[in-house]
Parts: C-alpha cells; structure tokens; sequence
C-alpha cells in the first residue's frame, strides 16, 4: 500500500507551479484593490500611501539582509532606466485600471512576454526564429482585438495599457544589464521609493490631497503586503521548478482578472476581449515553447518578470 504521506509529498515543478499561481493572485489582487480605492482618491495618492507602506517593509529587508548601498547606485545607467521603467509604467497602467476593467488590462498586458521578446531581439542581437516573429505577430493582433482602434467600444484608456506594456518592456530589459553586485533587494528599495515620489508629485495634476477613510487605508497597506507576497512567491517558484514548467503559469494573472472583475466590479469580458486574450495568450504560449525548444532566449524569460508595474 501506497504511504499516506507520500501522497502530499508534491513535485517540486508543481510546487513551483502552484507558487506561481499563487503569486500572480497576489499581483491581481493588488490591482483590484488599487482600482477599488481610486474610486475614493486619486491614483497619485494610491502611488503614495501605497508606497508609504512598501517602503517601510522593503527598508527593513533590506537592513536585514545588509543589502543597503549608496544612492549613486540611482546613477547606473541600468539601474536608472529599470526605475524609469517602473514608473512610467505604474503611472500609465493605474491610468488605465482606473478606468477600464480589469481583465480587459490584464488581457492586453499578458503581450508583455511577447514585446521582451521583441525588446531583447533588436536591442540585444538576441536570435529569433521566424516562428516567434509570427507569434509575436499574432500577439500584437490579439492586442489589437482587444483594444479595437476605430470602432465602437473602444476605449482611450486602453492605450495607457500599452503605453505601460512599453514602460515595462524597458523595466525588464534593463533589468537584465544590471551588474550583479548590486543586491537586488536594494534596487527593489530604490524603485519603491522612485515610484512613491511620482506619486506625491501627480497629486497637483490630479486633483490634490483627499483624506482617505481608514478603509481605504488599510486595503492599500494590504495591497503592499501582497505585492510582497507575490514577488516572494515568484523567487520561490523560479528557484524551486524548471522555467519551461512555472513560467506558463504567469497567465492565471488572466483568470485571476476575469473573476475579480466579475465578482467585485461586475465587469463582464465581451467576445471581443476573450478572443483577443485566447490570441495572445496561445502565442506567448508558443514563443515561450519555441524559446524553450531552441534553447537560446530562455535566459530572457528567465530574468525577466512579465508583470504589471506594481511600485517595487
């Protein structure tokens, strides 16, 4: 007979799998709150008392785990163009979250795979084959679906969405150049920290200061817990299971979106946004797998995160 407790005893690929999942949950969970709460205030003051929050808990990792350095790190050319990344990127996306639902984001954010693919292709010389031009071309026209320029039900805030898959494109590749000795820890403090600030600077254009109900409050000092909840979750599945095995996993962030879209914000996904997700979704799928089969740009989705912008 088969020991009871060999049967909890899980994969470490389904462990990482499961991780994944779990931390794209956090991620939409996060955004839900975000776009809750800038129904009360604006999301200037969401970057802030959002970042307010994350920052006291990233400083105290960071202290903890010694990884503090001087603040000419801001000055490395990658390091600066990551933040900036980062913040144009919460910027345009809370813009877009606001006032779209949230799926329909989600949906055109899960191209981001595809426009690093792109990204690494033409500013990095790295090879891609003629397969994950055509998925990367198939993507771009499920985007395109989704956001359906010219017709009705098309919705300007849709092109902060891309605006912000561009934003985050920058993020992830020059993440990738960052030199090694700078602890990541302390890049995720400096970002932080970078993105809080373009928060209290949007308040002016944005209408200013409203008190905030300690409601709204607690929910964004939760949003920041989960968000390092997600990122820890991320770490732990890349390290615990193969790439090829977790990284698809990314795109539950979709599921995630569709059901607390429906259940909170009672946003119903049209035809036209679930074929373009099934589009693009399908194609990052097969670039992902040809990645993997030629072996050549796996070093690309590995050090990349293929997220919304969240702050950090």
């Amino acid at each position: 007979m088969t020991d009871p407790d060999t049967i909890l005893v899980l994969s470490p690929n389904l462990r990482g799998s499961l991780l994944m999942a779990v931390a794209m949950a956090a991620f939409t969970m996060n955004d839900a709150i975000t776009k809750a709460v800038s129904a009360e205030i604006n999301f200037g003051q969401v970057m802030l008392v959002r970042g307010v929050f994350a920052i006291v808990l990233i400083a105290a990792l960071t202290w903890h785990q010694r990884a503090i350095r001087p603040l000419r790190t801001l000055m490395v050319k990658s390091v600066a163009l990551r933040v900036m990344g980062e913040v144009g990127g919460s910027i345009s996306f809370l813009a877009a979250i606001t006032h779209m639902p949230l799926a329909n984001a989600a949906a055109i954010f899960q191209a981001l795979p595809l426009a690093i693919t792109l990204g690494a292709a033409l500013f990095f010389a790295e090879p891609v084959g003629w397969r994950r031009w055509m998925a990367i071309a198939a993507g771009f026209i499920g985007v395109l679906i989704i956001v359906r320029p010219g017709v009705e039900g098309f919705s300007q805030f849709s092109l902060f969405a891309l605006i912000s898959v561009a934003f985050c494109t920058v993020r992830d590749l020059a993440t990738k150049r960052i030199p090694s000795e700078i602890p990541s820890m302390f890049i995720t403090l400096l970002t932080t920290i970078t993105v809080t600030l373009a928060g209290a600077a949007m308040l002016v254009p944005l209408g200013g200061w409203t008190p905030p109900s300690n409601h709204s409050v607690g929910l964004l000092a939760l949003a920041a817990v989960l968000v390092l909840v997600g990122y820890q979750c991320v770490i732990m599945a890349m390290r615990v299971g193969d790439i090829s095995a977790v990284a698809p996993f990314r795109y539950t962030a979709l599921v995630w979106a569709m059901l607390l879209g429906y259940f909170v914000f009672s946003d119903v996904p049209d035809a036209m946004m679930i074929a373009g997700a099934a589009v693009i979704v399908s194609s990052g799928l097969y670039a992902f797998y040809r990645e993997r089969l030629r072996d050549r740009l796996r070093r690309v989705a590995a050090s990349t995160s293929g997220m919304p912008p969240d702050g950090l």
